[in-house]
């Protein structure tokens, strides 16, 4: 290998590493919001708390989707960097169901218990790209 076609791999790497970390801080910040309207829910917020944490979960299922994207990209481009990614997060759908049918204590307190979750599993991605970036520009 060329140098060459090091720093293009290290370049193309460090890229694909900063578009996952964005969309895991977007998506940090959308299940922050879901985190605090699941809090106002579970102490009694009402339909609208409801309705309004849902919307925030919807979000943030979709932004999952395109982090798990943009974390596939980023393993994809450190094939040839003896570094792995394995990062998994789900929201489940039944708890989001169960939540908005039951309207509930028990039911709010499982939705907002797996948003923190999710949250924390977000939170340990962030750190894993940002140390994997960190040791990837100490390459060039």
């Amino acid at each position: 290998m060329t140098e060459r076609f090091v720093k293009q791999e290290l370049r193309q790497a460090e890229t694909a590493g900063e578009r996952a970390l964005e969309s895991l801080y977007i998506l940090r910040d959308t299940l922050n919001s879901a985190k605090n309207w699941g809090l106002l829910d579970l102490f009694g917020g009402g339909a609208f708390t409801g309705f309004i944490k849902h919307s925030k979960m919807e979000t943030a299922a979709g932004l999952i989707t395109q982090a798990k994207k943009d974390l596939e990209s980023f393993q994809k481009e450190l094939k040839d960097v003896p570094v792995s990614l394995d990062l998994r997060m789900e929201i489940g759908s039944f708890l989001s169901f169960a939540d908005f049918f039951f309207d509930d204590p028990v039911s709010d307190y499982l939705v907002y218990s797996r948003i923190q979750n999710t949250r924390e599993d977000v939170e340990d991605g962030i750190q894993l790209v940002e140390e994997l970036l960190e040791k990837l520009r100490k390459q060039w």
